[in-house]
């Protein structure tokens, strides 16, 4: 009995050290890496174009850029959508769109490197993380505030952004979730002139409204 006690054991352990050794040995899911330096001038463009008001104290971000996953329900995350629904009237360059569906595949991560002079905080999943504000330089009055609520827009999600192999012309998404149920995706086609991007056309893809009264979405 003891020797087949003792065999029971060994088996036990040797069966315990193979499990282990697997289980190391199985590669981890790769970290996000971050969003390319030389593409936060663009974002900065964006959001002070489209979404900045003169009373916005407060810009709500998530955290990773938008990826679209096998069966996804979100239609105008795919290349077909596009086609089918002539979207910019069918003008994109095909290396343009090969680039920013390319960007979908993987998520990045965004780091506080705004620039466009409001306070950032960064959401995860819809969850808000911990206190973080964006080196984006704050603008400073001396007058008086007005009594009233400051300014949040929604919560901003963006896409990884596409380029032209000459990098003359970008195409990113964003989409904004706002508190009342309402937002919009908005894809935005960008050319550069010299050194400057400009925002040179934008299309709608989705847009959600609420009903309450006297509350819109975009």
């Amino acid at each position: 009995m003891q020797c087949v006690s003792r065999t029971v054991l060994v088996l036990s352990i040797l069966l315990s050290m193979v499990t282990s050794g697997v289980a190391a040995t199985e590669p981890s899911a790769p970290k996000p890496g971050p969003v390319p330096e030389e593409d936060y001038p663009l974002y900065d463009l964006v959001v002070r174009t489209k979404y900045l008001r003169s009373d916005t104290a407060l810009v709500l971000v998530e955290r990773m850029t938008m990826t679209r996953r096998e069966k996804d329900e979100r239609e105008y995350l795919r290349r077909e959508f596009f086609d089918e629904q002539g979207i910019f009237d069918g003008r994109l360059p095909a290396e343009l769109l090969a680039s920013f569906f390319a960007g979908l595949k993987t998520q990045a991560r965004l780091e506080s490197r705004f620039t466009f002079g409001t306070q950032v905080k960064f959401f995860h999943d819809g969850v808000p993380e911990e206190a973080e504000v964006s080196l984006a330089p704050i603008l400073v009055s001396f007058k008086r505030p007005a009594q009233r609520a400051p300014h949040a827009i929604g919560v901003l999600r963006f896409s990884r952004i596409g380029y032209t192999a000459k990098e003359d012309q970008a195409l990113l998404l964003v989409e904004e979730d706002r508190p009342d149920g309402s937002g919009g995706g908005l894809l935005i086609w960008l050319r550069r002139q010299g050194l400057v991007w400009r925002i040179a056309e934008t299309e709608v893809l989705w847009t959600a409204r609420t009903t309450e009264p006297g509350l819109q979405g975009p």
